[in-house]
């Protein structure tokens, strides 16, 4: 297979690397990224200016051909189909994301988006995310297995896979629970705060609150609960007649 890699922490973040370095073991890899953090992007993309490209010389993963782009994690999926790669890739990885994209969280993201992206092109895709830290042994135990499940199970054209791994020790996890349903809620809770008021200026705080509760079968659930978390994310542009 050939497989484009994508994410939305950046060419320099250990999740893509880690997933890159996974992916070798299924085919060509290539890959794509921003050049800075672009988390929260959602699927936005650039339709106006220039969007600089460099090669990625340093990139710690053998044999990946590997672009630097100044643009969003959805850019990063247009650049890579329309300017670098000869051929579309058969799949596109986006990920692993520091951080869970469970819930409401999937509006915003930016490694959903840029999923999203290959489907608008045809491609199928998929969205890894992890818990917000750099202990990848969990993916680094299951991402291939669970990507070979998937590869033999029927998704719509109007579709993602969208799985998430927890943290820790692998022999610590519980299972893998499929058809996980989105959480109708944030696994953050972002709380803005008055920080101080000067003349027409206001100046906010912001942090987030990790949430306490999941409601059963959600994907929120599953990762709070220990288990991989493997879901469909729908387009809602996408579906057929």
């Amino acid at each position: 297979m050939r497989i484009l890699v994508v994410n939305d922490d950046g060419i320099g973040s250990a999740g893509i690397h880690c997933l890159a370095s996974l992916a070798m073991g299924l085919g060509e890899v290539w890959v794509a990224a921003p050049d800075s953090q672009c988390s929260a992007m959602s699927h936005r993309i650039s339709v106006y200016g220039t969007i600089d490209v460099k090669i990625e010389k340093d990139f710690p993963v053998e044999r990946v051909k590997a672009y630097r782009i100044k643009g969003t994690p959805a850019d990063c999926v247009k650049v890579a189909l329309d300017c670098l790669m000869p051929e579309k890739p058969d799949l596109v990885f986006s990920g692993i994301n520091h951080g869970y994209n469970v819930g409401v969280d999937i509006l915003y993201s930016g490694t959903v988006g840029a999923a999203m992206e290959a489907l608008v092109n045809g491609i199928p895709a998929m969205a890894f995310s992890s818990d917000d830290n750099t202990d990848w042994r969990v993916p680094e135990r299951y991402l291939i297995p669970v990507v070979n499940d998937l590869l033999s199970q029927e998704i719509s054209g109007n579709q993602i896979w969208n799985i998430n791994f927890p943290s820790g020790d692998p022999d610590a996890v519980k299972g893998i629970l499929k058809n996980r349903r989105i959480c109708p809620k944030s696994s953050y809770e972002t709380v803005y705060t008055l920080q101080e008021r000067q003349g027409e200026t206001v100046r906010l705080s912001i942090s987030s609150i990790l949430s306490p509760n999941a409601p059963k079968g959600t994907d929120m659930a599953a990762v709070f609960g220990g288990y991989i978390s493997v879901g469909k994310v729908d387009s809602g542009v996408l579906a057929g007649d």
